[in-house]
């Protein structure tokens, strides 16, 4: 029986075991050019234990920042700064891929350094606040983007990726979930548009597939992999027929070889063992938690085959040698999520709504 603590091989990499730490946004990134600072490498390094490390999300362009304080990888200023993470991470052994996250409408003009306005895929507000530097405000109407815009927004994803393996990164996470720029290509609400990029499943899976697509060719399918999350409502999304889209995503992503598909469960986890089946690579699972977060109770999912890998959120930021406290059955410290969920943007967390991990 496969067990949490086997190896496996994800890409190139031989992973030490089966626990990985999720993406999770941590608002930190105060070095010149919306850099990480020698604390993410502090931070990167002490769970350098699990399996896989996924970074925060980090933009690829500069139009792609949603939150106050994230880190991008579109400058030789912030490559250089995280070499120094991925240096600390791999001294201490560790696999790390950089999470490559476009937030499209989620985001407000008073989060960059000169006022822009947030891009979508339609001209669509989403209803809901964000933080800003003065405080939480509403969404605003994005910037619809153009044919143009888009084939400029897959070629960044794909110099961020390549700007990943300069910095040190062992591959990168794209991420496609959560109500950011991907999803909202995906969903029904969102995405109002009538070309090629809109209207049907068959449409509206065009953008994530080039994204995909350009990333892999960029820096090889091995060293790619893809966030999702069916049906997740989070940043005002619907998706009224995630159950023919996300098969259809996976059916063309398949053939790519990719590193693998990490499944974030939110409202849809019937569909989890359908897309298990349909994916011919390594199957990585953040588990449905409603009200919790991912724990002991949830390793059986490996055992039983459900998942090759599972993802922490919480319990990685509590515990930073979570893979050892899990299989020694040791005490887990909870995370105190009153301190990471601040209301000042610098405690501003990917937590719960954006995780339930």
């Amino acid at each position: 029986m496969t067990t949490p603590f086997d190896p496996i091989k994800v890409g190139p990499y031989e992973l030490k075991n089966r626990i990985a730490m999720a993406p999770m946004t941590r608002s930190r990134a105060y070095g010149p050019d919306r850099s990480p600072s020698p604390m993410a490498a502090e931070y990167y390094a002490q769970r350098a234990s699990a399996g896989l490390i996924i970074t925060e999300g980090t933009q690829p362009n500069v139009i792609g920042q949603g939150y106050p304080f994230t880190p991008g990888l579109h400058s030789a200023t912030q490559v250089q700064a995280w070499r120094q993470v991925t240096d600390a991470v791999h001294t201490k052994g560790g696999v790390i891929f950089a999470q490559i996250m476009h937030t499209g409408r989620i985001g407000h003009p008073a989060n960059y350094d000169t006022p822009l306005t947030p891009t979508g895929p339609s001209a669509v507000q989403a209803a809901g606040q964000t933080f800003t530097p003065a405080g939480m405000q509403d969404f605003v109407v994005p910037t619809e983007m153009t044919a143009g815009d888009i084939r400029r927004t897959v070629q960044d994803f794909a110099a961020a990726a390549r700007n990943a393996i300069d910095a040190g990164f062992d591959g990168v996470e794209i991420h496609g979930a959560n109500g950011y720029l991907l999803q909202q290509f995906l969903s029904t609400n969102a995405n109002t548009r009538s070309d090629e990029w809109g209207g049907s499943p068959h449409n509206r899976i065009r953008f994530t597939t080039e994204v995909v697509e350009a990333v892999a060719a960029a820096i090889g399918a091995s060293r790619t992999g893809l966030r999702i999350s069916p049906a997740n409502p989070f940043n005002d999304i619907v998706e009224d027929d995630y159950t023919q889209t996300y098969p259809l995503l996976v059916e063309a992503l398949d053939p790519l070889g990719l590193a693998y598909l990490h499944v974030m469960e939110t409202t849809a986890p019937d569909l989890t063992p359908l897309l298990r089946e349909q994916w011919n690579g390594v199957f990585i699972l953040n588990p449905a938690t409603p009200g919790s977060r991912t724990g002991a109770e949830q390793l059986p999912l490996i055992e039983g085959g459900a998942a090759d890998i599972l993802t922490f959120g919480q319990l990685f930021m509590a515990n930073a040698d979570l893979p050892h406290r899990l299989a020694t059955r040791a005490p887990l410290n909870e995370a105190d999520m009153s301190k990471a969920y601040g209301g000042d943007a610098s405690g501003y967390t990917d937590y719960p709504a954006l995780d339930n991990s």
